[in-house]
């Protein structure tokens, strides 16, 4: 029998059993599940892995597999209807030009010469990698059946079904999509709900690779500010107001570049803002697992509350792993749901195999949450260090918010002359062996000031952040004036 037919009635099977054990109960070792059903340990295991990303069962190493406690209720389907109304407005110019600019996107992807300390970098530095972990996952996924062969073009099963339970209780594996990682999923999501010409809302400052597919696919970006606590509900009800734009995007988790986290009290303010304007909500969820040691409890994703489906959630694998390992994920509710779908067909067809079956086996691993713990201690450890450097070195600067998650700090120049600035100490950091993130390509409009973006995450450790910092200090000499009374490096 084919094993992938194997592996669904074997689940089918040991589900419709569940009841016979008590919660917490264990189910029969694997040898037994062997010989009773007359099936391979490899479709036993997959099986098992099913039923566990269901939410059914828990597995223990070395003790076996047990049956889940009973999860909290689901909430019940909620009214997705508005969503026809919403999708069918494709008013708008009939030619749009889109032009394609990378700028923003290549500061952070283009590697800098030799000697150079990497603070613009947006990905883990090689040693905060799973690189054993990554490695020894794909040897497992090249031996799985069929693991070469054409997987779903919505994704494993398995890992849709992983991608939901790590979304929230309310979202299925029905509502996702597996994707080639974030910025592809943003792609789709942009062309999927607004039609050319048409304005889309976003953060003032936001990701400068959203930007660029907003432009690409011809649409108009319109910012709308974001303080410490995330975007402004107030600006955002008027910017919907003023542009009559059926897409906000925004990142309500360690916001790149500011870190801000929406606060709670602006939550559901904002889903209720966009659902009244008949409009989708964006979230790029992409630094959650991006979270530093002994942060407060993260909020869930503004998907995971949401029945109506004005949420279209977007997260991925790659930022905290590898720059390579291109999976992440778009869960939806309603009509929009086939739409996204129709897109990532035609672009792609569908997500390597081989990678989504390292991706199930990396997170299945036991490795998998030491690794996570391990970034997080790691990367509060270089918040602290660069930002105790930055204030013995450069006082000028000034850190609007002290991130809790995510890899970087962002900081405003001094001085009125803010664009000569900006160039000016980029280019003299460049020269001293530092490259830094410009960041007018974080702002869709004129920017407020001047800043710089500075990677913590992209580096080797506390040694090199503290040379670096010494190297900007030496590049920003004479370019600012002396630190007045409260102008200093605090968040």
């Amino acid at each position: 029998m084919h094993e992938r037919s194997s592996v669904a009635e074997l689940a089918t099977a040991l589900r419709g059993e569940l009841n016979r054990y008590s919660p917490g109960g264990k189910l029969p070792s694997s040898r037994a599940l062997v010989e009773r059903f007359r099936v391979s340990p490899v479709t036993v295991s997959r099986a098992v892995a099913q039923l566990v990303a269901e939410g059914l069962v828990v597995t223990r190493p070395g003790s076996g597999a047990f049956r889940a406690h009973s999860p909290a209720g689901v909430p019940a389907p909620g009214d997705t209807s508005w969503q026809e109304v919403s999708l069918s407005g494709d008013g708008g110019p009939a030619a749009v030009p889109r032009a394609v600019d990378a700028s923003g996107v290549l500061v952070t992807l283009a590697a800098p010469p030799p000697g150079v300390i990497e603070f613009n970098g947006g990905y883990l530095h090689s040693s905060l990698q799973p690189e054993r972990a990554l490695s020894a996952a794909l040897a497992r996924a090249g031996r799985r059946p069929g693991a070469w062969g054409r997987p779903p073009t919505d994704g494993l099963p398995e890992l849709r079904a992983w991608f939901a339970r790590e979304t929230g209780p309310g979202v299925s594996a029905a509502d996702v999509l597996i994707t080639a990682g974030g910025q592809s999923a943003l792609a789709t999501a942009l062309r999927a709900l607004a039609p050319p010409g048409a304005p889309v809302l976003v953060e003032s400052p936001t990701y400068p690779g959203m930007l660029a597919v907003a432009r690409a696919a011809g649409l108009r970006p319109v910012p709308v500010p974001v303080d410490p606590d995330g975007v402004r509900p107030d600006l955002l009800a008027a910017a919907f107001r003023a542009t009559g734009a059926r897409v906000f995007v925004c990142q309500p988790l360690f916001q790149n570049p500011t870190g801000a986290v929406l606060a709670a009290g602006r939550r559901s303010e904002v889903v209720a803002i966009a659902r009244a304007a008949g409009a989708f909500v964006v979230e790029d969820d992409f630094a959650r697992r991006l979270v530093h040691e002994d942060a407060d409890p993260l909020p869930a994703p503004l998907a995971a509350d949401d029945p109506d489906g004005v949420v279209v959630h977007v997260c991925s694998l790659t930022k905290v792993t590898s720059p390579s390992l291109r999976v992440g994920a778009l869960a939806a509710r309603g009509p929009v749901l086939e739409r996204l779908r129709a897109i990532q067909v035609v672009d792609s067809f569908f997500v390597p195999r081989p990678l989504q079956e390292a991706a199930l086996e990396l997170v299945g691993a036991p490795s998998w949450s030491h690794h996570l713990r391990s970034v997080a201690a790691e990367l509060k450890s270089r918040r602290t260090a660069m930002t105790a450097a930055l204030l013995t070195e450069l006082p000028e600067l000034v850190l609007p918010h002290l991130p809790s998650g995510g890899g970087s700090l962002w900081l405003r120049l001094p001085g009125a002359d803010t664009a000569a600035d900006e160039s000016a100490v980029v280019s003299a950091a460049l020269r001293a062996g530092v490259a830094v993130a410009p960041g007018r390509p974080y702002f869709c409009a004129e920017p407020p000031a001047g800043h710089v973006r500075l990677s913590y995450a992209a580096v080797s450790g506390p040694a090199e952040i503290t040379e670096g910092v010494r190297r900007l200090r030496t590049a920003c000499d004479g370019l600012f004036a002396p630190p007045g009374r409260g102008d200093s490096l605090r968040p």
